[in-house]
């Protein structure tokens, strides 16, 4: 009896044991995802796109790195080190394969403001250059990376508490206005603080609200301080960048290599700024001395941090926001997933790590991504190859940077910031789809460029979800369909033809933001399993389900609620007359189930949609124009079915 005991008792350790290693390795996994697609790494066919888009990268990297340091109030070198460290950390656990993370315009705004509050320029004078100093630099320029290493370790923090808390579920919160309005506003904040130096004027440090209003105010008072010969170059310099780059972006399947401007344009100005003498002859403000190696780590200072945590809370926010935009972005385009919550501690341990290392936060940016898809880049083997050449110039070319003019470096952030400033043009699509939309976005962008970056997206989330609330009471959950005379038609009019099935979804909820992204993956997930599965059509009647997939909770589809269904080619319906109301994030959820639809060779059509959904997806989807593809009814999207011959047996009908 004893030892029977014991084997009992004993059964439930050895199956605890086993699979807990198991879990393990499925955790590492997880978390590094590294080890999943770095085995499967093809040498031959990605090495040489890699190595090319790795080169290109490199040299974005520089000169972002440079600019960005000074944007956020510390010396260039520094920017150097944000565009090594952070790479290496993303490479390792982000699942972004094409993201290209390093310093950032939007973080390195905000970190300025706990930069110039905490060690303001007018203390530069009480402070002296020591020989124990990090490089040489003076105490100041160490005084100020030690606030920015500060803001960027606890921004760090804060996403590493938000992966342990699982709060990536709360990304659903972000709508596609309130992301572009913010980006777009803190972009155009950008440009605004780079004017001093497009301009050659020297100029306080204006931040706080509306501060924005205050700096233009400044430069029209001090219009006669401007120098003609800055300006000149900076205007020459944009003119040569957008030229340059539109062509490149033009002629790009005809050319296996891009121009790298930015380096060309570098070089250039460098070797004139260095022959004519500018500094001293015209007043030009320079990079000045670039110091070679990197310092040993030291850790930031933790009696600021408390007086940071406004800053590192914008920081945490506004680079994760801006990053796993860019990241869902790439795994559309490249068709492959990426997990918001791992994405959370990708981006926190590429700060916090960092951080030690003298580094200003960091976070992905939308032109060196851009850049990664324009050059071919395959995986983030492309971003590790870029940190061998800046490597390269922290230990060689650094110090030949020294006669880089700063109006030729604004221009550089100006035009990288392209891809964000031309987000304007979205207002046109939120007028047409949904005016609602357009008007969030409008006082986003209103609310970020008055204030910050962080308060405009505090606003734009609380105002995106007050408005939901108030629509969704109007909202129809629920409706019931009687399909027995449609099926009978059905069977009638087929009389016994080889057929091909007809599924029929209802959509049963509005469609916006906070739905949107779970409704797609809840009905392609269901369109596969019954893809897979068989059924006769006698069983039709079997087959007819009630399945609500409320697209507002967090739970999944339900196994067993899949019935089969022929493994044909099939015609898909999706009955939209309870969708009562819908916003920009819905149409283009719609664009996107049409178009992965169309990709499977599936036939797909919408019944009872009302004007305004059909003129807000044509105006957001290349659309087919040969086929009809709106109907009055299901009906007549059976019956138009039937009369091409497309017509099959009629599947389950589901509401989602």
């Amino acid at each position: 009896m004893t030892g029977a005991k014991r084997k009992k008792k004993s059964m439930p350790w050895s199956k605890m044991h086993a699979p807990h290693c198991e879990d393990i390795k499925k955790w590492c996994r997880r978390q590094l995802p590294i080890l999943e697609w770095a085995p499967q790494y093809n040498v031959k066919e990605n090495l040489l796109p890699d190595t090319v888009s790795g080169i290109m990268l490199a040299i974005q990297q520089v000169t972002q790195g440079l600019a960005f340091a000074i944007l956020s109030s510390v010396h260039p070198v520094f920017g150097l080190y944000g565009s090594l460290f952070p790479v290496i950390i993303y490479a390792i656990f982000g699942m972004g394969r094409h993201v290209a993370t390093g310093t950032f315009a939007l973080t390195s705004l905000i970190s300025a403001n706990a930069v110039e509050r905490l060690v303001p320029q007018s203390s530069q004078n009480l402070t002296t250059q020591s020989n124990n100093s990090v490089l040489g630099l003076s105490e100041f320029e160490v005084q100020r990376i030690s606030v920015a290493a500060a803001v960027s370790f606890l921004g760090g923090v804060i996403q590493l508490a938000m992966f342990v808390l699982q709060l990536g579920c709360a990304t659903f919160l972000l709508s596609e206005p309130v992301i572009s309005a913010m980006t777009t506003g803190a972009a155009t904040h950008v440009v605004t603080s780079q004017v001093k130096y497009l301009l050659g004027m020297k100029m306080p440090y204006i931040s706080g609200p509306l501060g924005f209003f205050y700096i233009y105010a400044y430069v029209f008072e001090n219009i006669k301080s401007v120098r003609l010969e800055a300006l000149l170059l900076s205007s020459l310099s944009i003119v040569v960048l957008v030229l340059v780059k539109e062509l490149n972006e033009q002629f790009k399947r005809k050319i296996k290599v891009v121009l790298p401007v930015d380096l060309v344009l570098i070089v250039a100005a460098s070797f004139a700024c260095y022959c004519t003498n500018m500094e001293h002859t015209y007043g030009l403000a320079i990079v000045g001395h670039i110091p070679k190696g990197i310092p040993p780590p030291r850790a930031p200072p933790m009696n600021i941090l408390s007086a940071v945590i406004t800053e590192a809370f914008g920081v945490a926010l506004v680079g994760y926001v801006a990053s796993l935009a860019l990241a869902q972005g790439s795994a559309k385009k490249f068709k492959y997933s990426v997990d918001d919550n791992q994405e959370f501690l990708a981006h926190g341990l590429s700060n916090v790590i960092p951080s030690f290392f003298f580094c200003i936060p960091s976070a992905a940016a939308m032109g060196r991504t851009a850049g990664l898809y324009s050059t071919g880049a395959k995986t983030q083997v492309a971003c590790l190859i870029s940190c061998i050449f800046i490597l390269i110039v922290i230990y060689a070319i650094g110090p030949l940077l020294y006669w880089l003019p700063m109006c030729v470096l604004a221009s550089i952030i100006v035009v990288g910031l392209k891809g964000m400033l031309i987000q304007f043009r979205d207002l046109k699509k939120y007028w047409n789809v949904d005016k609602i939309d357009w008007g969030i976005w409008v006082s986003t962008y209103i609310f970020t460029i008055c204030f910050a970056a962080n308060v405009g997206l505090l606003f734009g989330v609380v105002c995106t979800i007050a408005l939901v609330i108030g629509r969704f009471p109007r909202g129809k959950t629920v409706s019931i369909k009687n399909l027995k005379e449609m099926e009978f038609k059905v069977k009638t009019e087929v009389d016994g033809e080889t057929l091909q099935q007809v599924k029929i979804f209802s959509i049963n909820n509005p469609l916006v933001f906070l739905n949107a992204k779970k409704f797609h993956t809840d009905l392609m997930n269901l369109i596969q399993k019954e893809n897979a599965s068989n059924q006769p059509l006698d069983d039709i009647s079997k087959c007819e389900q009630n399945m609500l997939l409320n697209s507002l909770s967090n739970s999944n589809c339900d196994d067993e609620a899949s019935q089969p269904c022929p493994n044909e080619k099939c015609s898909l319906i999706l009955d939209c007359s309870g969708l009562t109301f819908f916003d920009s994030s819905g149409v283009s959820t719609l664009v996107e189930v049409y178009m992965d639809c169309k990709n499977r060779s599936m036939d797909i059509t919408l019944a009872h949609c009302t004007d305004s959904l059909i003129k807000a997806m044509q105006y957001c989807g290349n659309l087919d124009s040969e086929k009809p593809i709106f109907f009055e009814s299901v009906s007549a999207a059976i019956s138009t079915i039937h009369s091409n011959k497309n017509v099959g047996k009629l599947g389950d009908h589901s509401e989602v």
